[in-house]
């Protein structure tokens, strides 16, 4: 833990729309909801991404000292196929599609969501609260807006009234939407006249004779909407007010602008101090989704089966493509993109595999280690700016190439503080596993190796050192290290 760099982490505060320090409510305690899947589907990698970048932020909390509570949960229940509160439940209507019980759905989908973000390396949260299993605290969140004055009853239905509640508060402060123009851009929809107004957002909704998901309710049968699910339950597991609440940018409207209205109706005050969000992962240019068919899941990125990208690329390797990006800006993913960051990612990894067999002593390093060491936390504190990161790792990374072939010295000491701060770093922070996979390895990749040795051999004899050093580079960048002796030269893949 480096907790002497807490006190100069910024965070990019969606709500400010600018980076702001971070200061925990309680001292060194921090408390962070983020919106979880709607397990009625396998998660794309663009859902993917979300849960990677909190997952670091999860990760550097706890490494610079802060005990952190993470709360994501898991929707089961309520997520309308609509925002307007129409269409059928997108787990029951997989269940009908699939001729299963919605748990069934739901359980299917889970376990597939965490095998995932198993593969990809990500810690648990410390709670992962279904919306199913919260229904109570639900329906006394919808009694005390009712009590509130902010919501209504009609026919079994219970709906927030945002124009009554917009006289005395701000609805879309989240999302900077006036409620003005709002209502100038809405539709008249089917199904929708109970509301009194189109935006009105349902609390609870009246489970019809075909509804299989439905619960009894002062207000008949029924089901809790999509947005109550989190107001609830961030309040139960981290109280009225906590730190960070996080989620894809698709959720900035509406459902986190109805959850701060939700809350300001009971509580009187916005939930959270921070609020984050990720942006979008593309695919070729285009916006990954599954309405759109413009997706891919991240078992087709691992095992190759799919229709386009040229082979497989390890989990690690989806990692690194996403940190080369900050997680605010837009991402595209193509098969170029990831050959590229694979060739990245080798390149680091071999690096750092060569720290334990530098040599070293008690000279200067030609290398200021403390300073680089500095920046690392100055990059992260910059609203956790990965892609600044790696730039500085793979820096470290010249001078360790360099060491390596004795052209460079490095101080024993500076070599325990660059290999500690690249395990920090790589394992902690980043969740990367240390390994290295060559995909597709044959005998003719062995073949081909061999070939560029005695290419590389014939260079030295002929004294063309920058030959010789361009092909033990590439290869190191593949991940696999030379081993030169007097005669000959080995190999091994890192």
């Amino acid at each position: 833990m480096k907790s002497e760099y807490s006190k100069d982490l910024k965070i990019h505060n969606s709500l400010l729309g600018k980076k702001d320090l971070f200061i925990p409510i309680d001292n060194k305690n921090v408390g962070m909801y983020v919106c979880g899947p709607t397990v009625y589907n396998n998660a794309h990698l663009g859902n993917c991404r979300t849960f990677i970048s909190f997952d670091l932020i999860y990760r550097y909390l706890q490494h610079i000292g802060y005990k952190v509570r993470y709360i994501r949960n898991l929707t089961d229940v309520g997520h309308l196929e609509n925002e307007d509160d129409t269409g059928e439940d997108k787990i029951s209507k997989k269940a009908r599609l699939e001729k299963i019980e919605p748990m069934e759905v739901v359980q299917k989908y889970t376990l597939d969501f965490h095998n995932i973000m198993g593969k990809l390396n990500t810690l648990p949260p410390n709670i992962e609260p279904t919306a199913s299993g919260h229904i109570i605290e639900q329906i006394e969140s919808i009694k005390q807006i009712i009590e509130a004055g902010y919501a209504y009853e009609k026919n079994g239905s219970v709906y927030f009234d945002i124009l009554k509640f917009n006289k005395s508060n701000t609805y879309g402060k989240l999302s900077g939407r006036k409620i003005e123009e709002m209502m100038n851009q809405s539709r008249i929809l089917d199904g929708i006249s109970d509301k009194k107004n189109p935006q009105d957002f349902a609390l609870w909704k009246k489970a019809e004779k075909n509804h299989i998901m439905f619960w009894n309710s002062p207000w008949g049968n029924g089901f809790p909407g999509w947005h109550l699910e989190c107001t609830s339950m961030s309040k139960k597991y981290l109280g009225d007010s906590f730190d960070i609440h996080g989620g894809g940018i698709d959720l900035k409207f509406p459902h986190h602008d109805c959850e701060i209205a939700q809350s300001e109706a009971i509580n009187g005050n916005n939930p959270a101090k921070y609020w984050m969000h990720t942006n979008m992962l593309t695919l070729n240019g285009k916006k990954m989704s599954k309405s759109i068919e413009n997706f891919i899941l991240p078992d087709e990125i691992f095992t190759g089966n799919n229709k386009i990208l040229s082979k497989s690329f390890n989990p690690n390797v989806v990692k690194f493509f996403i940190y080369q990006a900050h997680y605010r800006n837009v991402l595209d993913l193509s098969n170029e993109a990831l050959l590229a960051s694979e060739k990245g990612f080798n390149k680091l990894m071999g690096g750092y595999n060569l720290i334990s067999n530098l040599d070293s002593n008690n000279n200067d390093s030609e290398f200021d280690i403390d300073k680089w060491i500095s920046n690392c936390y100055s990059k992260m504190n910059d609203d956790f700016n990965t892609p600044m990161l790696l730039a500085e790792m793979f820096d470290c990374i010249k001078f360790i190439n360099n060491v390596n072939v004795k052209s460079k010295n490095l101080n024993t000491k500076d070599k325990e503080k660059m290999k500690n701060t690249f395990d920090d770093f790589l394992f902690q922070v980043l969740g990367f596993n240390n390994e290295i996979k060559i995909s597709d390895r044959t005998d003719s990749t062995d073949e081909f190796i061999t070939l560029l040795i005695k290419i590389r051999n014939q260079a030295r004899v002929n004294k063309n050192f920058q030959l010789s050093d361009q092909i033990r580079d590439d290869l190191m960048e593949l991940g696999i290290q030379l081993n030169d002796d007097k005669e000959d030269s080995s190999y091994k893949f890192l």
